[in-house]
C-alpha cells in the first residue's frame, strides 16, 4: 500500500444541457492510497476537492459562471507497463460541497448533493514516484435540483482533468 497527494486543472462543461454553455477552468487537488495488488494491477482510491461546472453563454454579457466544488472519491483499477506508463478506468461518486452562482438564476438549490460518474485515464509514473496523468470523467447521473419550465435539469458533468502527483 503506497500513499500520495494529487493536484491539477479541470475542463469541465455540462453534457445534454438544452441551455448554451462554454467550459469552464476548474481545478483538484487532494490524496490517494494505492493497494498494488501484484507487478501490474493495483486499485487506486483518491480524495480530490474539485472545481467543476460551465460558463453560461448569452448571460450578463457572456460573464456568468456555475461553479460547484465536489469532494471526488475515484475508485480505479490502474494497469503498469513496465515503462511506467498506465491505464486507468473506474467508478467515482461526489459529493457537493458549494455552488457559486447568480442565484438569481434558480430559486433555491441548483446541483444535487450526489453525482455518479465513469473515469478513465492515461499516464506515466516514474520509479521515483513523481508522475503525470490526464483523464476523462463522464458524469451518469443528473446535475440539476431545481424545477423549472423553462429549462430541463437533466444535464451531466463532463470533466477532462490533467494533474501531477507524488506517491510516497
Amino acid at each position: 500500500m503506497s500513499f500520495g497527494v494529487k493536484a491539477g486543472v479541470n475542463y469541465s462543461n455540462f453534457a445534454n444541457a438544452d441551455f448554451e454553455t462554454d467550459g469552464l477552468v476548474g481545478f483538484h487537488a487532494g490524496g490517494l492510497v494505492n493497494f498494488k495488488l501484484n507487478e501490474r494491477l493495483s486499485i487506486e482510491e483518491e480524495f480530490l476537492f474539485s472545481l467543476q461546472g460551465a460558463k453560461l453563454k448569452g448571460v450578463l454579457n457572456d460573464t456568468e459562471s456555475i461553479k460547484l466544488y465536489y469532494m471526488t472519491v475515484p475508485i480505479l483499477l490502474k494497469y503498469r507497463t513496465n515503462s511506467g506508463i498506465y491505464f486507468e478506468a473506474g467508478p467515482q461518486v461526489s459529493a457537493l460541497m458549494k455552488e457559486d452562482l447568480d442565484k438569481s438564476l434558480v430559486d433555491g438549490q441548483f446541483a444535487k448533493k450526489l453525482d455518479f460518474g465513469v473515469t478513465a485515464g492515461l499516464g506515466f509514473q516514474a520509479k521515483n514516484g513523481l508522475g503525470i496523468g490526464a483523464r476523462y470523467v463522464a458524469g451518469l447521473s443528473d446535475v440539476g435540483d431545481f424545477q423549472s419550465s423553462i429549462v430541463k435539469n437533466d444535464f451531466r458533468n463532463s470533466t477532462v482533468q490533467a494533474s501531477v502527483f507524488y506517491v510516497f
